[in-house]
């Protein structure tokens, strides 16, 4: 009887825990948080699920948001109301905008942060979101019915069900962190990896591979000689990350910079073989733009020294990042080369660096929605595609907790073009090209970059969010006043004029062409700058900065952009020819055997993402359209 009485209780406790949800999310990092929060704004029952709820929104890695081409991700994540941009705000503790001697479509916001305060922040903003639920529990395997997936089973034993699965697994998946002789099984240190779930993953039979990362040795501040440094500034007047943050108001900090020597450079290269790498230990391919420092000693045989930037973790902590140096070799030997380092000679280490080999999955097998094709409701974000960073991760967990919550309520599945947005840009890159290294965005990376810069990424994207049921009421009604408010401007500007005479006479030197130009049009000129036409016209002295902003970024652009018009016009018509998901190209005339593989696997959704698969030639493209034209005719 008490046998039976134990088991009725846990048959209950089960039934409990098994209560519907509308989206489960898997994961509390970047990828996860964006996705819980996307998932919950768009009005879904939404769970979390999570290792510890302690390590909610912790940077494994860096302590740092944005930079090239990072930061227009962590401005459009902004843009949808995501959280990163304001939490970094929040948390930041030095602020510099990158590229600021260039053209603003290549200005990239980054900001060192407060570790400490950005989980916090992070975990108080999940715990506080309507619809959404949070709970600890190490996911095992997923529950399929009928071809779908049906939920997920917990560690614990219990069962979360759900139409709609997130999984935002970072380097959990069968990770391994490697340090001289010693490999441990683990996603981040001190944390298990997740083998059941990988093991479903391979199941399904989902192309799979293995990427690595690493990290270097954290540092006690208090042991470094700061004295020897070159000190680094942030700007005098921060630029904050998101549209809703007025100014920064926190505390700031400096940080150091520092160099390699030969000496530490002669001490890697004598024992190479301790690198996870170098060593053999590990085969996975590593990211290419963030070489580890035996990656540097050996790529660069004749470079004597590489910059290191010795960044704080925190204001009220004394723990050091050395951004530079990522590393794998023994403890001992990490010890002997930080010594060799200019400020570091009595250096105590605080936790050593190490590389951390996990599995991922080939985002070829997903829809542009984040969805995997093998398993319909299954939606994938983060490392586990084959990305690097925060800001890919958090860019994509909220495309799949939105796409997610739409499919939940009977919607259709959303995307960004390439000429719409970076998150756009960047999924379209994986989705069809794929990965051989652990993918990083960069501004280089998107053919219509001029239209896609920082300072107009809610322009361009948070109108549309409000309409996809995204954006909260307080963003949009921000979003209306500034639209108001820039609407008025450039009607303002179009008003404003001078004739070529009318030019000269104000000390201004343009073409004696007779034609009128207004402020748009003066500002194009290198040597006309904005406080010159406001002698002219006080009256635009009262427009806010950011409103300043946008009119001098795109009358100095105002010539590219209309020719890059046509480049966008003719894109949008390849976009717009939609190909049959049940297209069989085996029987499409004209195709290559490379052809024809290359695109059943990736499967495009449109003509212009069938063009920018590798290996798909124009002769293949000009077949595949006369077959689709066909088939509709």
């Amino acid at each position: 009887m008490r046998a039976f009485l134990a088991l009725r209780t846990q048959l209950r406790y089960r039934q409990a825990m098994a209560a519907a949800w509308d989206v489960i999310v898997i994961g509390g990092g970047h990828a996860g948080c964006e996705a819980a929060a996307a998932a919950a704004r768009f009005g879904a029952r939404a769970l979390l699920l999570t290792h510890k709820i302690e390590t909610i929104g912790e940077m494994s890695c860096n302590p740092a948001i944005g930079g090239l081409g990072k930061g227009h991700l962590v401005r459009e994540i902004d843009a949808l109301d995501g959280l990163m941009g304001r939490l970094a705000d929040a948390a930041g503790i030095q602020f510099r905008l990158l590229n600021r001697s260039k053209g603003p479509a290549v200005r990239g916001p980054r900001a060192q942060i407060d570790r400490a305060r950005y989980r916090a922040a992070m975990q108080a903003e999940l715990l506080a979101t309507p619809n959404l639920e949070v709970r600890a529990d190490a996911v095992e395997d997923l529950v399929i019915e009928a071809g779908r997936v049906a939920g997920v089973i917990g560690a614990s034993g219990a069962t979360y069900r759900a139409g709609r699965v997130v999984l935002t697994t970072g380097t959990f998946l069968k990770g391994v962190i490697c340090r001289g002789d010693e490999r441990i099984a683990a996603g981040r240190v001190g944390e298990a990896p997740a083998i059941g779930l990988a093991d479903r993953l391979y199941a399904l039979g989902l192309k799979m591979g293995r990427l690595k990362t690493g990290t270097p040795a954290r540092l006690d501040g208090r042991t470094i000689d700061w004295a020897r440094l070159e000190m680094q500034p942030g700007d005098p007047e921060p630029t904050p990350f998101s549209f809703l943050t007025g100014r920064i108001t926190g505390p700031q900090i400096e940080c150091g910079v520092t160099y390699t020597t030969a000496e530490t450079h002669r001490i890697i290269a004598e024992r190479l073989s301790e690198s996870a790498v170098y060593g053999g230990r590990l085969g996975g391919k590593g990211p290419r733009y963030c070489p580890s420092i035996e990656d540097k000693v050996v790529r660069f045989p004749d470079r004597t020294s590489h910059q290191i930037f010795l960044e704080p973790e925190g204001i009220d902590g004394d723990t050091v990042y050395p951004n530079g140096i990522s590393t794998s070799v023994s403890e001992a030997t990490q010890d002997a080369f930080l010594r060799t380092i200019p400020g570091l000679g009595h250096v105590a280490v605080r936790r050593y660096g190490y590389a951390i080999e996990y599995d991922y999955v080939d985002p070829r097998a997903l829809t542009t929605a984040l969805e995997a094709r093998a398993l319909p409701g299954l939606y994938l974000a983060g490392q586990i595609n084959g990305t690097t960073g925060y800001e890919e991760a958090g860019a994509q967990g909220l495309v799949a907790g939105l796409n997610a919550a739409r499919a939940a309520a009977g919607d259709e599945p959303v995307s960004f073009g390439r000429d719409e947005a970076y998150i756009g840009v960047m999924i379209d890159d994986l989705v069809t090209r794929g990965v051989t290294e652990p993918y990083r965005m960069f501004t280089s990376r998107a053919e219509f970059r001029l239209r896609l810069r920082a300072d107009n990424a809610d322009q361009r994207l948070t109108g549309r969010g409000i309409a996809l049921g995204v954006v909260g009421s307080e963003r949009a009604g921000v979003f209306h006043v500034k639209q108001s408010a820039l609407t008025e401007a450039r009607e303002t500007a179009c008003q404003l004029t001078l004739t070529p005479a009318e030019a000269v006479r104000a000390g201004f030197r343009v073409n004696p062409d007779g034609q009128r130009r207004d402020l748009t049009q003066l500002l194009a000129y290198r040597d006309i700058g904005f406080a010159d036409l406001a002698r002219l016209w006080p009256q635009i002295e009262t427009w806010a900065p950011e409103i300043r902003e946008q009119i001098e970024n795109d009358a100095a652009y105002a010539g590219y952009l209309d020719r890059q018009d046509a480049d966008v016009e003719a894109f949008r018509r390849d976009e717009q020819l939609r190909l049959p998901a049940e297209l069989d190209y085996a029987r499409v005339g004209g195709l290559s055997s490379e052809a024809r593989e290359r695109l059943a696997a990736v499967q495009p959704a449109t003509l212009g993402q069938a063009a920018r698969i590798e290996g798909v030639t124009p002769g293949a493209i000009t077949a595949l359209l006369a077959h689709v034209r066909r088939r509709a005719a």
